[in-house]
């Protein structure tokens, strides 16, 4: 039997982010998704095999900017026709609504998992029998589910989701959504975590593709013009049609479009491994790096190049063909591409994007 059958569950992986707070490895022309970071496969080659579990060979969908278009062919493997290509950066929202609409076109009724492509989850089965059980009530309730993720630490990078009551015995394992919130201030975050009520916001949800054109509607109604020249051609072969749609459409995340709005919204909390692997800080937690000085030498981690290390604790080094050596140091990111060396205290390298900024001010697009 077909992973999808009965439920027609298609994923969407969304691949339009730009990554800056992985730079200097993340660039425009390598963008975050096509990089090995961890288990020997980019995490797009990753974020596809997790998709293949719940959703089948044949209905995994890829939606990717025009830049790296064929690059993200490749690494995915998916055919040019599941490939949505953007003309223009417009976010999530205009992303998740031609992908609905043109899935609508082909298997109305059907139900969408979108996948950000650059996340990491170790536990592929936990991560589909999770997408299957939040596919059951996309499907027959017509409700928009999100998945939240139960959380380790008080992380101040993450954006949460108030957990409002529990919907009943129908669904026994979704509740309401309260809220969604920002990414907190340390000591916030601290209290989400005491309270037992909030959960990150992975990104990843699930829904009927009608159900979202409906919310759409309602609450989105530029995006929801802005699709026009696209329902028109739902296939998605009008070049015009496509580009049309974009230059009109503004750019939102889904969440603030329509899931802050909805008031059909639920959450389904997992308990598995996930890491967005947003930041170099990040990644170093989800290779198990410790500061501990208990066992100096196995506290760093190295992606890539050899370390010697000498009194250094707690570091993440990825220096591909290179010799690093470290001396007393602890707690530090130190990456080089060749051109760029970066060097940052783990707990600060979500301002990279900072320099990322400077860099594109300045035009250096040489070095972004």
């Amino acid at each position: 039997m077909s992973p999808s059958k009965g439920r027609r569950i298609h994923a969407v992986v969304l691949a339009g982010g730009a990554g800056e707070r992985f730079w200097p490895a993340s660039r425009r022309s390598r963008p975050k998704p096509l990089l090995e970071l961890v288990g020997g496969k980019s995490l797009l080659e990753a974020t596809v095999e997790r998709a293949r579990a719940f959703a089948g060979e044949d209905r995994v969908w890829l939606v990717c900017g025009h830049e790296h278009a064929s690059a993200m062919r490749r690494a995915s493997g998916l055919p040019a026709a599941r490939v949505l290509v953007e003309p223009h950066r417009r976010n999530t929202a205009m992303a998740v609504a031609w992908a609905a609409l043109r899935i609508a076109s082909e298997d109305p009724g059907a139900v969408l998992a979108v996948l950000p492509a650059d996340h990491h989850v170790p536990d592929k089965r936990a991560f589909a029998r999770a997408v299957r059980s939040a596919a059951r009530a996309a499907k027959d309730d017509g409700v928009l589910v999100t998945l939240g993720i139960a959380p380790t630490r008080p992380e101040t990078g993450y954006g949460y989701i108030q957990l409002g009551r529990e919907v009943g015995p129908s669904h026994p394992d979704l509740f309401r959504v309260k809220r969604f919130v920002e990414k907190p201030d340390v000591k916030t975050a601290h209290r989400y975590i005491r309270s037992g009520r909030y959960l990150w916001n992975a990104g990843v949800f699930v829904w009927r593709g009608e159900t979202l054109l409906e919310e759409i509607r309602a609450y989105a109604p530029e995006i929801h013009r802005a699709l026009s020249p696209l329902r028109a051609h739902p296939k998605g072969r009008n070049r015009d049609a496509i580009e049309a749609a974009y230059r009109r459409a503004p750019s939102l995340p889904v969440d603030v479009a329509v899931l802050e709005k909805s008031r059909r919204v639920l959450c389904l909390p997992v308990v598995f491994s996930w890491s967005d692997v947003g930041t170099w800080e990040s990644l170093a937690l989800e290779l198990g790096r410790s500061g501990s000085a208990t066992d100096l030498q196995d506290s760093n981690r190295v992606l890539a190049g050899e370390l010697l290390a000498e009194g250094a604790a707690g570091n993440l080094v990825f220096a591909p063909g290179r010799n690093v050596a470290l001396v007393g140091v602890e707690d530090l990111a130190v990456i080089d591409t060749g051109d760029v060396i970066l060097v940052t205290k783990l707990d600060r390298s979500s301002d990279v994007r900072r320099i990322v900024a400077r860099l594109n001010a300045q035009g250096r697009s040489d070095l972004t």
